[in-house]
């Protein structure tokens, strides 16, 4: 790197006095491509030492392209090996080999051991560039290597959803706490408010930078350094280190448990590894994402072990939590973190111990492991499985953006496996299955008590679904020939209708309530049975009667001339007490407190101390 960039990544007295890298090291390359682009490349230097790979780990969670160093005088080593595998488990798809001390000579029997070993590998193509750090042999070579394959990629996604995993916290006298990572996923703005994942601290930044350069915006893929002066460094609750993630407050919580599909490589098949050794369910391993690493146990969904070269879905439960995405790829170590023993990838950030291996998580997860990149399968299983979802909370904890979401929903509704409602989205079979039952319970409930102006929605509530698809569906259906009154819920043509087997009974009420209009019998006496409770509660919902209390109902003209009679006499007096306007209508206290309680819910009246008043609109 030094030979390349002319800066020594190695900055630990360690790392001098031993001659290898400990940590994590930086530095920026500048290339030219063969069409004249210019070009800053952002390195991570990473130890090669077998003791150190927990740190190598931390620093390759988000390159696009590894320069896999072979030295010509020890070949593949058995940590080459590992760290190729690592890469492989990442999903790192491009590599330049870099044959070193190529001086000593005789290195084509080298580049045929690593042609050999790269083999079946997403490497096979790669080239390998013949350097020599003493002469400056390939060293041209090399950037012109580098050039071509950086000339060839895409820019890196801005799905608006930016992630720094932290590789490195350090505090500058004057400038205060300042982390680095590469950006992922979108891009950051001096001045932006950022939380720190999984901690959910808050900070602002203040100032940005990439390769020592100030920056106003960093876009993803950019080696970012970002000052966050109110935040001390620190592995506790309320400081920030390694590990941690720099994101915006939008992004959804951390969890302890994923859902992830397992990996393990083929090439430890035949060998005498203890890496090799079958994965137990349950065991203990070390769990490494991005740039955190926390210890965790390893649950599989079928089976009781996992071999070399196989595949299977399991649940991690960590230890501590993390912000993890679908879609992001992970290690696992053994407990005394000496051996790389599989990868594998997040199929549900947001698992659930109890939920694991019931049916519907189990088909959620068979559905998603089958392609963890394709966006359509990503929203259609998240809609299968919980029915329906807040528009805004569909795929939030992916990579992918707004608009890719939101195409993807347009496809599904085009297909017509999803359907669209203000501010929700749902699975077009749940929708209908659920809208069907609502329909069917209101309908059951006007022929078997016609005359009830409908149900009460919270007995629909309670029977289906939650409060925000519930209030969605309501509003769909009195868009579409129902109606809806306060808590009842009705097809908008229907009108309550007396059934035979109430009528006596209801012109027996109507009686009642007439032999002394301003003054008529309590409830219970009005109405002794179920029949004549029936007959009273429809007329309370004609309007024919009105309900005063619990105790107490009233024609509903005679309701009417009392409420004028205190609306006059208010008009004429501007206020009176109770007993004033008791002793002026010639009614009871039975009657007047119930009515002036109901004014006063009305906004008809107000009460001021003890005395009732004109509520002025």
């Amino acid at each position: 790197v030094k030979a390349l960039t002319g800066t020594d990544p190695d900055r630990l007295p360690e790392e001098k006095a031993r001659g290898i890298t400990i940590d994590l090291g930086f530095a920026h390359l500048d290339l030219t491509t063969a069409a004249g682009e210019s070009l800053r490349i952002g390195i991570v230097d990473v130890p090669g030492h077998e003791d150190f790979v927990r740190n190598m780990i931390a620093g390759i969670g988000a390159i696009d392209l590894a320069l896999l160093v072979v030295a010509a005088d020890d070949g593949w080593m058995p940590q080459t090996e590992e760290h190729l595998q690592i890469l492989l488990y990442l999903g790192v798809n491009r590599a330049v080999v870099v044959l070193t001390k190529s001086d000593l000579g005789a290195t084509h029997k080298i580049v045929e051991e690593i042609r050999a070993q790269l083999r079946d590998t997403a490497f096979a193509q790669s080239p390998i560039v013949s350097t020599s750090v003493r002469t400056n042999q390939g060293l041209e070579q090399l950037k012109q290597a580098l050039a071509a394959q950086f000339s060839e990629m895409r820019p890196p996604r801005d799905a608006g959803k930016p992630r720094l995993f932290v590789d490195r916290a350090f505090s500058l006298r004057g400038i205060g706490t300042v982390v680095t990572g590469t950006l992922l996923g979108g891009k950051v703005n001096r001045g932006d408010k950022v939380i720190v994942q999984p901690k959910k601290l808050e900070a602002r930044i203040r100032s940005l930078q990439s390769h020592g350069a100030d920056q106003e915006m960093v876009m993803p893929g950019m080696r970012t350094a970002i000052n966050l002066p109110d935040l001390p460094i620190g592995k506790n609750a309320t400081s920030i280190a390694r590990g941690d993630v720099v994101t915006v407050g939008k992004l959804g919580e951390p969890g302890a448990v994923l859902d992830v599909l397992l990996e393990r490589s083929p090439r430890l098949r035949g060998t005498k590894s203890p890496a090799a050794r079958p994965l137990r369910s349950g065991m203990s391993i070390q769990f490494h994402l991005g740039s955190a690493r926390c210890a965790a146990r390893m649950f599989l969904l079928d089976g009781n072990a996992l071999g070399p070269g196989e595949k299977a879905i399991a649940q991690l439960r960590l230890a501590s939590p993390v912000h993890a995405f679908l879609g992001d790829r992970f290690i696992l170590r053994d407990a005394s973190e000496q051996h790389t023993l599989a990868g594998g990838v997040v199929l549900d950030p947001d698992g659930d111990a109890k939920q694991f291996r019931t049916d519907v998580q189990s088909t959620f997860l068979r559905a998603r492991a089958d392609s963890t990149h394709n966006v359509d399968l990503a929203l259609a299983t998240e809609l299968k499985r919980s029915g329906a979802i807040k528009r805004d909370l569909l795929l939030l904890k992916s990579f992918y953006g707004v608009d890719e979401i939101e195409n993807a929903i347009d496809r599904l509704v085009k297909e017509e496996r999803a359907v669209i409602r203000p501010g929700m989205v749902a699975d077009v079979t749940f929708w209908r299955s659920l809208r069907d039952r609502i329909i069917d319970q209101i309908d059951k409930e006007h022929r078997h008590y016609p005359e009830r102006s409908g149900i009460d929605v919270s007995q629909l509530r309670a029977a289906n679904t939650s409060p925000e698809v519930f209030d969605t569906l309501v509003a769909d259906l009195c868009s579409d020939g129902f109606k809806r009154s306060g808590a009842i819920l009705a097809r908008a043509s229907h009108q309550p209708t007396l059934p035979e087997n109430l009528r006596a009974a209801c012109t027996k009420i109507r009686a009642a309530l007439s032999v002394k209009p301003l003054d008529p019998p309590a409830r219970a006496a009005l109405a002794p049975d179920a029949n004549s409770q029936q007959a009273l509660r429809f007329l309370v919902t004609t309007g024919e009667a009105i309900e005063l209390g619990t105790d107490l109902v009233l024609r509903a003209d005679s309701f009417q001339q009392l409420k004028n009679a205190i609306v006059d006499l208010l008009t004429q007096r501007g206020a009176a007490t109770a007993s004033e306007l008791r002793q002026a209508l010639g009614t009871t206290r039975r009657i007047l407190i119930p009515l002036l309680e109901r004014l006063d819910r009305e906004g008809v009246t107000r009460r001021e101390g003890d005395r009732r008043v004109l509520r002025r609109s």
